[in-house]
């Protein structure tokens, strides 16, 4: 018996993150020979002061130990801490949490349990959960042969599609980031096949709007597509196109600032209007931050050509969210949603006003943040954030599930694995939850295949990075430890975004060697296969679209957990080690994908593997 476990119904219930107005019940099992004559709930509501509910003894355990037991109600959407004192015939004692969920006992107080309260009214997409997210870079994935027009001559194209991406700085000493391959949007609606049968059902696509680097992080214009990718009729085509195919399509909005060369700015004078930089009374002028006008100005992390943008500023609020605003004209060419840029550094404000004018377009629309960090108790800019508590995010990418699941399938420690998912399913609300965009790579990291078979970087530079590869036995292992990897990110809760050409083992360290341009024929058949069959699956079992997780089985090498609803329970058996495994079984299973073979009273899994059984 554990004296408090917040992961167990039997000591606090409902589990997890509950609704406003939800009673939540708790429960504390202590020694008798304690001799406990009073227990309380001490509780805290975020920015708030302690308060004590005073428990009731509610029988024994066993001869030897006894249960104290209160009810709460959280009323207001917001983060609650709580933690027990009890008062025993050795003096006070203070319950705190463990990593594990689990209680703690010492005389002074510890660290608090977490308990979300999030908005009775949040509700988010159903279209998107039990799906298959594909990320693009757009530069990189597919080139049509489409003729381009009113492309910028200063931009720098290769000439073969698939060599090295350039990482040199220029005579000045500058990284351009100007090199193009020429993907393009007509390219991706030729995929939308192949897509399809990767089982993926919504695109994330990387900055499309003009910009004058490859990754398009530097808006130039949000009104229109870069010339490269194409048109807003480009764009009205994939979207149309790929809803055939059963695929929706999110746009990536960079709201936190805008590039120094656009028409808002106009730092190169290259655009004809007044920009920022050249005129105090440019329509743009109050966006913007300016110590000494216009050369002394604040950009984003300090990169001057990226100035930042007041996002509070009336101006640009309306510009972005407004009834005619970025926001809304491109849903209404058809995106199904945005993925938000730096979703921890735009304010609340920003924040709630875009979700408000998202939601009045469509209310199936998504809005989802790019948090690095637990995104139920982030502290950004000096104050807790609000992401999930409802109004302001439907999900958001899930940085903390990949490296969980990387360091796992790389060095072991099935606990530490389970723990770290454990603490997101309790922290999140599980409308939010079951559309996590779980990612094993994306734009801003390294490739997963490198990350599990590579040299680690170690803070080396690009030169080395671009020396660097795998050898071919590290690839081969690489494959391998990439396909369990991959059968986790598919069966945890949220849904399994896919980084283009990861499921064909494309390899690379940081920008831009994780950027490289996708190998259309000359592709990994069988890991492409592999990615395809998990994707099947998704499509097939209701449990993955929202499924309780419940944890199995964990030792250093092997993790076994269940993903249940009203329907049946499927469960996930993977073993990293590079020898055979043993899991005791209780219940009936059939594999649906692997190579394990099912025994009685036992699970036989074969070396790096990756398994999903059903239960009979």
């Amino acid at each position: 018996m554990h004296w408090f476990n917040s992961r167990d119904e039997r000591y606090r219930s409902p589990f997890g993150a509950v609704a406003e107005g939800t009673e939540v019940f708790f429960r504390i099992c202590l020694p008798r020979e304690w001799g406990c004559r009073g227990a309380w709930l001490i509780r805290r509501k975020e920015g708030g002061l302690s308060e004590w509910d005073g428990m009731f003894w509610a029988g024994m355990e066993g001869d030897s130990h006894e249960w104290w037991d209160c009810r709460y109600t959280p009323h207001t959407p917001d983060l609650y801490w709580y933690s027990f004192a009890i008062d025993t015939d050795r003096g006070r004692w203070y319950l705190s949490r463990r990593e594990d969920g689990t209680a703690t006992c010492t005389d002074t107080q510890g660290d608090a349990w977490q308990l979300t309260c999030y908005s009775a009214a949040l509700k988010t997409p159903d279209w998107l959960a039990g799906g298959v997210l594909y990320q693009i870079f757009p530069d990189r994935f597919a080139k049509s042969k489409q003729e381009k027009t009113n492309v910028p001559t200063d931009r720098m194209q290769h000439e073969t599609w698939g060599e090295q991406p350039e990482w040199r700085a220029d005579a000045s000493g500058v990284v351009r980031n100007n090199d193009f391959f020429g993907g393009d949007l007509q390219g991706i609606c030729e995929k939308l096949p192949y897509l399809k049968k990767l089982g993926v059902t919504c695109l994330y696509l990387n900055p499309i709007f003009e910009s004058h680097s490859n990754h398009r992080y530097d808006t130039a214009d949000y009104t229109h597509i870069d010339p490269l990718l194409g048109s807003r009729e480009d764009f009205e085509q994939l979207t149309k196109a790929a809803k055939k195919h059963g695929i929706r399509v999110i746009l990536d909005g960079v709201f936190s600032h805008t590039g120094a060369d656009s028409i808002y700015f106009n730092k190169n004078g290259r655009y004809t209007g007044e920009g920022a930089y050249q005129s105090t009374t440019s329509p743009y002028s109050s966006w913007y931050h300016f110590e000494h006008w216009p050369q002394d100005y604040t950009g984003w992390w300090g990169f001057n050509t990226l100035p930042e943008v007041d996002e509070l500023d009336p101006a640009f609020i309306t510009y972005i969210t407004g009834k005619d605003g970025v926001v809304r004209n491109w849903l209404c060419a058809g995106a199904s949603g945005w993925r938000l840029d730096v979703a921890d550094e735009l304010p609340d404000a920003f924040l709630s006003t875009l979700y408000a004018a998202v939601k009045e377009t469509d209310p199936e629309a998504l809005v989802l943040g790019e948090v690095w960090e637990d995104a139920s108790n982030k502290i950004s800019y000096g104050h807790r954030r609000r992401y999930l508590l409802g109004g302001q995010m439907d999900s958001v990418m899930n940085y903390p599930f990949r490296q969980a699941v990387l360091e796992f399938v790389r060095e072991g420690n099935g606990d530490r694995f389970t723990q770290r998912i454990q603490t997101v399913v309790e922290n999140y609300p599980p409308p939010i939850t079951r559309l996590l965009m779980n990612s094993l790579g994306t734009h801003d990291t390294e490739r997963a295949i490198t990350v599990l078979a590579g040299e680690p970087a170690n803070g080396r530079g690009r030169r080395w990075q671009s020396e660097t590869r795998l050898s071919p036995a590290q690839r081969e292992e690489g494959k391998r430890r990439l396909r369990v990897a991959a059968v986790l990110q598919y069966c945890l809760p949220g849904v399994p975004c896919l980084y283009y050409g990861d499921e064909t083992a494309m390899e690379g360290y940081r920008d831009p060697f994780n950027r490289g341009c996708y190998p259309w024929g000359d592709e990994d058949r069988e890991l492409v296969k592999w990615f395809g069959a998990l994707g099947k699956l998704r499509a097939q079992v209701s449990a993955f679209a929202e499924g309780r997780f419940v944890p199995i089985y964990q030792t250093d090498d092997v993790v076994v957990f269940d993903r249940v609803d009203e329907k049946g329970t499927v469960r996930c058996a993977v073993n990293r080690s590079e020898a055979e495994q043993y899991v005791p079984m209780t219940e009936s299973f059939r594999l649906m994908l692997g190579e394990a073979t099912v025994h009685k009273d036992c699970l036989c899994l074969p070396p790096l593997s990756g398994n999903i059984l059903v239960k009979d």
